[in-house]
């Protein structure tokens, strides 16, 4: 009410004095007058309105809480208050209750920053997937989050969309978040990791993980794709199979490389010929599985094997041939790779191998939580290979000739 009578008097002021000299030739004496009354109630409309909507609450900011409004609020020091809320053993553990109840009534939130400038510690791991869209990825996501959960850090996951130029953004973004350590599965096209060096020359940890690259600064955490594939290729071989056509990925990645490598060595090893011709390299996607079996019906000699480097890719290729008319395993067996549900789901059921995904994304999570908790170090080993097993369905389970 003060504020309205002041404003409304020098309204009225103004006026008054406009009005009392609009008749006469301004003298210097009475324009001065006439400016500063204006200048006043100027500068009172100018800084009254914010006065009003903050009395009024409409443009306040809520205070944030600290340690210190809960220190008095229970009548403690902002000292009990700190160790309280990280749940220091030396407070008593109903004091520790009533900080933390105290905490809640009050709106109170921890200050992350603040917390992360004292520790140098974001406990924050950046994650780098090529895609998320797939039931391996999702398995070790899964991994990660629980081992991450345990130790009290937290992830910031981001994909590459396999391409090279995304991955090098994606790691600028979790370089300039300050991650505390960086898990990556390396884009299909990805030839260098020197975008990967601003991590190394500051020491923040770099694991590899399923994708990875030879780097004495890394680790990887992996399977033996060699001997999964040789296994794999020696059982078509055994069900009688000797013209095996392989859909493979870009060799530029470790897990393909070794995948067609372990599938040549079974060959070798079982005296039969290696033709460039039966290697088909793709995206390893449906639309690529769908491919894959058109070229198999334009072949003059089809192969009576095929051994996919995903699950995916071998069942599209299934659905494309069976659609044509060609039975499954009897005139071409078939095996995958990953153990994805949907080798479970295709009829004939899908003969794979098995890939721990949550484990390979629960021991990447903890190799590098180990060494930023200075219990191991990543360079001390290349890689850490993880057991996989080949599991045999119909699919592969050709009836031998006599």
């Amino acid at each position: 009410m003060v504020l309205l009578i002041v404003s409304i008097g020098c309204i009225n002021q103004s006026f008054y004095c406009y009005g009392k000299y609009a008749e006469k030739p301004f003298d210097r004496p009475n324009i001065g007058k006439f400016s500063k009354i204006a200048t006043d109630c100027n500068f009172f409309f100018e800084k009254q309105p914010f006065y009003l909507l903050q009395k009024a609450g409409f443009m306040s900011e809520e205070k944030e809480i600290t340690i210190y409004d809960i220190a008095k609020h229970l009548n403690i020091s902002a000292t009990t208050v700190s160790r309280g809320l990280k749940d220091h053993p030396n407070i008593n553990k109903n004091t520790r209750k009533k900080i933390f109840d105290a905490a809640k009534e009050l709106g109170y939130r921890s200050n992350m920053f603040a917390s992360s400038l004292r520790s140098k510690k974001t406990h924050t791991i950046g994650v780098i997937v090529p895609r998320l869209n797939s039931y391996f990825m999702a398995a070790v996501l899964a991994g990660m989050e629980d081992a991450a959960s345990r130790e009290g850090y937290n992830l910031i996951i981001s994909q590459s969309l396999e391409s090279s130029e995304k991955e090098k953004s994606n790691a600028h973004t979790m370089f300039n978040k300050r991650v505390d350590g960086l898990l990556v599965s390396l884009a299909y096209d990805t030839e260098s990791i020197e975008h990967f060096e601003p991590f190394f020359s500051k020491g923040i940890p770099v694991v590899f993980f399923d994708r990875a690259f030879t780097h004495n600064e890394t680790t990887s955490i992996v399977i033996d794709n060699f001997n999964a594939a040789y296994t794999i290729t020696k059982h078509l071989i055994d069900m009688g199979c000797k013209r095996i056509m392989h859909l493979g990925g870009n060799v530029l990645r470790n897990v393909y490389a070794d995948r067609l490598k372990g599938y040549k060595q079974a060959l070798k090893d079982a005296h039969l010929k290696f033709d460039e011709k039966l290697v088909h390299i793709s995206s390893l996607s449906e639309e690529a599985g769908l491919k894959a079996g058109q070229l198999i019906l334009n072949m003059k000699e089809r192969p009576d094997g095929v051994f996919a480097s995903n699950d995916t890719c071998a069942v599209h290729c299934m659905i494309k041939l069976m659609e044509a008319g060609v039975t499954i395993p009897d005139d071409i067996a078939f095996a995958g790779f990953n153990n994805d549900p949907i080798s479970k789901i295709i009829q004939p059921n899908l003969t794979t191998v098995n890939y721990p995904g949550y484990t390979i994304g629960e021991s990447a999570v903890n190799g590098l939580i180990n060494h930023l908790n200075n219990v191991s170090s990543i360079k001390n080993t290349n890689s850490i290979v993880l057991r996989s097993d080949l599991i045999i369905r119909e699919s592969s389970l050709k009836k031998k000739t006599l």
